[in-house]
């Protein structure tokens, strides 16, 4: 079996610095040759790309990087990636195929592999946790700054009790602010008490079957004056209705009044200590898809298979929306 070759891409992404492998953690990897990196792929994390070189490793113009078998872009769909990927190349990275309908749309008829990171589970726990800790905790670090109050003058409401929600809690309580968490059993509760927080932050993924919402747009006017919307999960229009994505240097907006922020990549405003997160979680697992073997652990990651939906959340979510399932279908 071919050798595959591995692209890393520097993110396209509004305020994306995050990095999928750093050099240091080239030592890992057993056939270093067979990566290419874009000119300038470390910057953002203070490695430069003789720190690259030095451990086997290509640094190439972006066009050489779109040559490869697998492409690595930590946030894929916002990228060029899809256009000029190579016909039935394997895209890896997170890739929320089930909400974002148009990038899955596009792999279907390009026949693109994805093998999604949020996906990846080692015994049940999820390879990037902390990343997922740091969503929460950056999300609310930001947010806090248009709301117009100190944290210790607030009283917040934390949906879910994940590593999202766990993040979240550690930067509210260590800022004074009070805090109730209601998990996903509580949701009848929240509804009721919802009125009565100043913080109501969103740390849970929506089920995509579902088609009514968490807090909808008429809850929104009856939410306490100067109230705000922290959507971390940030599942568009699901389990917050008026919810969309943000930007890092534009992350909030209004509606009915009350302010909404819902930034779908906080964790990329620290991005020296995610990619460190990244890289050294990830890293081993390059030799697998440089043999081309993937361990199960990766298998169960792919969402699509050559232009094939495989998962079955993507299935029922686009079947119920009338989107097309397969190439035959476009």
């Amino acid at each position: 079996m071919a050798e595959h070759r591995i692209g890393f891409l520097i993110s396209q992404k509004p305020g994306e610095k995050r990095r999928a492998l750093m050099p240091e953690d080239l030592q890992y990897i057993e056939k270093p040759q067979q990566l290419y990196f874009e000119e300038g792929y470390g910057d953002s994390v203070l490695r430069k790309d003789n720190d690259y070189r030095a451990m086997g490793a290509n640094i190439v113009s972006r066009d050489k990087v779109y040559e490869c078998d697998v492409l690595v872009d930590v946030k894929l769909g916002d990228n060029d990636e899809i256009d000029r990927a190579k016909d039935g190349a394997m895209l890896v990275g997170w890739a929320h195929a089930v909400q974002k309908t148009d990038f899955t749309t596009a792999c279907i008829r390009k026949g693109l592999t994805v093998l999604a990171w949020e996906e990846i589970f080692d015994e049940g726990r999820y390879i990037f946790y902390r990343n997922r800790e740091i969503a929460g905790e950056m999300g609310v670090l930001q947010a806090l700054a248009y709301v117009g109050r100190v944290p210790y003058d607030l009283t917040a409401a934390v949906i879910g009790n994940g590593q999202t929600a766990k993040g979240a809690i550690r930067i509210l309580n260590g800022l004074g602010t009070r805090v109730d968490v209601y998990a996903r059993k509580h949701e009848k509760l929240f509804k009721k008490k919802m009125y009565d927080y100043d913080l109501i932050i969103n740390c849970v993924m929506w089920d995509t079957s579902r088609e009514d919402h968490l807090v909808s747009k008429e809850d929104l006017k009856k939410l306490k004056p100067g109230a705000a919307i922290i959507d971390i999960s940030c599942d568009p229009h699901m389990a917050i209705e008026t919810s969309h994505p943000t930007r890092i240097d534009d992350p909030v907006y209004y509606e009915e009044g009350v302010l909404h922020y819902a930034v779908d990549n906080t964790p990329a405003m620290v991005p020296l200590t995610v990619s460190e997160v990244l890289s050294k979680n990830f890293a081993s697992y390059y030799n697998d898809l440089i043999n081309g073997e993937l361990p199960e652990i990766l298998k169960k990651a792919i969402v699509i298979d050559q232009g094939r939906l495989v998962d079955q959340r993507i299935i029922d979510y686009r079947t119920r929306l009338g989107l097309p399932l397969s190439k035959k279908e476009l």
